[in-house]
């Protein structure tokens, strides 16, 4: 089977599952996903068995693309009209998530999962820690989707947004301090020390520095070409968005924070960034989406669910209960309005990329790389729920919110 009719059969069942599942009252991101689930070479065998291994470049350039527009929701403004809430709410949203996974995790792994690599408190502990971790993160792009699809406007869109784009950051802070715990606590610090503090801390700050650097360029670039075509500033975009999600990887530093950076500085800085962003918006989003979302779930891997279903289960619901309680929480604290207290952890459901990249990095880590399998597999099976749950959860927020007309409803 060739690329080409391969790509072509994605884009076709993308589309058609979208428009259906439209119709339906769904969300179209929500069909996009299905139609991968559909194509998975574990399913139906439509496509070959080592298709996923070719597609990187494609969602690689899809996720800088969505990252770079979950940046562009940063705006001054918008933040200085939220800011305080964002704060608080991403803060308690993201650490009572985590706390709520530590705890129930210590208590299923100690009372009722006998497995040799459990037969310790420290060891209890310390996966409790780990898979904690991977609670805080949120995948911004299944919402971000959802909330272009519909149009949705209003202070509960721009918190989820606000909120989601802190996530990463917050969950890759967690990864740095609670790995270094976890080695300590299984009694092997050293080198494992070094690793899991110096190397995040590299990622998140060396993302942020590049992204602003990237943003820079392209502001000089626009004041050589003053008088752009929407054709020619496309090609421009494309080429920085590209190129920051590239770089990043070759230097080693977070791509998805590198190109949500690069966002926020183009939406505060760039004069052409109206024009910028409503190239983005109306010519290339939804094909984005339809590559991202629609590829990601054809190289699900099914089995996972099967034999780790039960802690899989455990991870998801109190993940949400942490997700809906610290957003409500935060939202106590920082005096913001009943509905963003309700009705933003919906959207806060969705989980992607970085969960799976963080939690293949532990293989490598001294002392807790026993847990990796286990790990991957809660990992990749909740994602697998959240991606399809997510965008469902983010429309049903936003309805009930009022911030879906309903004319797009």
């Amino acid at each position: 089977m060739s690329v080409e009719f391969t790509i072509g059969l994605i884009l076709i069942s993308g589309f058609i599952f979208a428009e259906i599942f439209k119709h339906l009252g769904f969300p179209k991101v929500t069909g996009y996903i299905l139609a991968g689930i559909f194509l998975n070479p574990q399913l139906f065998h439509i496509l070959p068995p080592d298709f996923s291994k070719n597609t990187d470049v494609v969602v690689n350039i899809a996720l800088a693309f969505i990252t770079f527009s979950v940046g562009g929701t940063l705006q001054r403004d918008n933040i200085k009209k939220s800011g305080k809430s964002i704060l608080y709410i991403t803060a308690f949203e993201a650490e009572t998530a985590f706390l709520l996974v530590a705890v129930s995790f210590f208590i299923v792994n100690y009372f009722f999962v006998h497995l040799p690599m459990f037969d310790t408190v420290a060891s209890c502990v310390a996966f409790g820690l780990l898979i904690a971790i991977f609670a805080s993160p949120t995948d911004p792009s299944a919402t971000l989707a959802v909330i272009e699809e519909y149009k949705a406007k209003g202070p509960v869109s721009r918190m989820v947004m606000g909120v989601a784009a802190f996530d990463d950051t917050v969950g890759i802070l967690n990864f740095s301090i609670f790995t270094a715990v976890a080695i300590s606590v299984m009694g092997n610090s050293g080198s494992g020390w070094e690793h899991a503090v110096l190397t995040p801390l590299y990622s998140i700050f060396g993302a942020i520095g590049l992204g602003i650097l990237i943003g820079l360029l392209m502001n000089l670039t626009n004041k050589i070409l003053t008088k752009e075509t929407e054709g020619t500033l496309f090609v421009v975009i494309s080429t920085f968005v590209v190129f920051s999600f590239g770089i990043a990887k070759l230097v080693h530093v977070d791509m998805l924070l590198t190109s949500m950076t690069f966002g926020a500085f183009v939406v505060n800085f760039n004069p052409l960034q109206k024009k910028i962003f409503f190239i983005l918006e109306n010519y290339t989003n939804e094909l984005i989406f339809l590559l991202f979302f629609t590829i990601s779930a054809t190289s699900l891997d099914f089995h996972v669910l099967v034999t780790s279903w039960p802690l899989i289960i455990v991870f998801v619901i109190f993940r949400a209960v942490g997700k809906y309680s610290g957003t409500y929480l935060g939202g106590f604290f920082s005096n913001t309005s009943g509905k963003i207290k309700k009705y933003t952890a919906f959207g806060l459901l969705p989980q992607g990329g970085i969960v799976i990249g963080m939690s293949l990095m532990i293989k490598n880590m001294n002392g807790i790389g026993v847990f990796s399998d286990m790990i991957i597999s809660i990992v990749i099976g909740a994602t697998i729920i959240h991606e399809i749950l997510g965008p469902l959860s983010s429309k049903y927020g936003l309805h009930k919110a009022g911030e879906i007309s309903k004319s797009t409803s």
